[in-house]
């Protein structure tokens, strides 16, 4: 039998309510990710994937709410917690990093001084020790001169140095879950293979499960074990990267995939998805994608599909697979 799942997150639905109308960010979102796996979760700007990062850490912004759902960690469900309680887990079990480090960090405080509070809200031990480990972690994730870096203001590091130590923030108090969104979209590229290279090093030393939130599917394709394709706020397909990526059967994952450059179409244009993400004050009836899809037919327009089993892990959600239903 499978171990249970570190976090399981099913049916997640956020709205937010504005002055013109209630706005669905996520809409049904349902994914797991395992102890010691690094999950991608993956899809154009819009499709919710931030929004349920912030969701499971119970800090989506006002006026957003989560309407419906639940989100197990360790089977407990984080919906059901106490501010009190989730000031706990925040920080403390469950981390988060975020694309820019320069406006994570508080810039009128040392680096040193930052993670040093982190860990004495979190666990009890001196200052001596909490520097201690500070200078350790510093170490662990490959900031030079830990000593210094400990002394120095965030403006005064590059931003691949902010996020290693943002990362080394969120790791201080022993965390079993990062929630990463786009960690590497604001660094240069080679900077942005230094930082997946560190997280995959986490996972490996650490044990350190990690949800990666991304719009970049070379990125999954070099770092993550699993990944689940959003859109319009729901998975539409889920299943081992290899799978997903090469053997992929949801329209709009091979329409993501058709978009990116390839050496055996040089001198192509690339091709693009019609059309944009749904408004999410407004939603399409049946399956969210069909307006935009080459293959859609007359059940789309009515019905949404359910996520469907097409072997081992690999799941999809659309009607061209209703006869695979189990």
């Amino acid at each position: 039998m499978m171990d249970a799942p570190l976090l399981a997150v099913h049916n997640l639905h956020v709205q937010f309510r504005t002055y013109a109308g209630i706005v669905h960010a996520v809409n049904g979102m349902s994914f797991d990710v395992r102890q010691g796996e690094i999950f991608g979760l993956v899809g154009e700007s819009g499709c919710g994937k931030s929004v349920t990062g912030l969701a499971i850490l119970r800090m989506v912004p006002h006026p957003g709410q989560i309407s419906q759902g639940s989100i197990l960690f360790h089977g407990e469900d984080l919906l059901q917690k106490t501010e009190s309680e989730m000031q706990t887990i925040r920080g403390g079990k469950i981390a988060m990093i975020f694309q820019d480090p320069s406006a994570s960090l508080n810039p009128v405080f040392t680096i040193g001084n930052q993670i040093t509070r982190v860990i004495r809200q979190h666990m009890p031990v001196s200052r001596a020790e909490a520097t201690e480990r500070a200078l350790a972690m510093f170490a662990a994730v490959g900031l030079p001169d830990p000593d210094n870096i400990f002394h120095t203001y965030p403006h005064e590091l590059s931003g691949g140095l902010q996020q290693r130590a943002m990362i080394a923030l969120a790791l201080a108090t022993g965390a079993e879950l990062l929630v990463a969104d786009e960690p590497t979209t604001a660094l240069d590229v080679t900077i942005q293979a230094q930082i997946l290279a560190l997280l995959t090093e986490l996972r490996d030393k650490q044990g350190v499960s990690i949800l990666l939130i991304t719009h970049n599917l070379g990125v999954v394709a070099e770092t993550c074990d699993r990944v689940g394709v959003a859109y319009a706020g729901c998975i539409v397909e889920m299943g081992d990267t290899e799978d997903v990526l090469y053997r992929m059967k949801h329209p709009y994952t091979h329409g993501l995939l058709a978009a990116l450059p390839h050496p055996s179409r040089r001198g192509q244009l690339l091709q693009a998805i019609e059309g944009t993400v749904p408004d999410g004050l407004a939603l399409p009836s049946g399956c969210p994608f069909h307006p935009r899809c080459s293959q859609v037919m007359d059940i789309c327009r009515e019905k949404q599909p359910a996520l469907v089993s097409l072997g081992s892990d690999h799941l999809v959600a659309c009607h061209l697979y209703d006869e695979q239903r189990s």
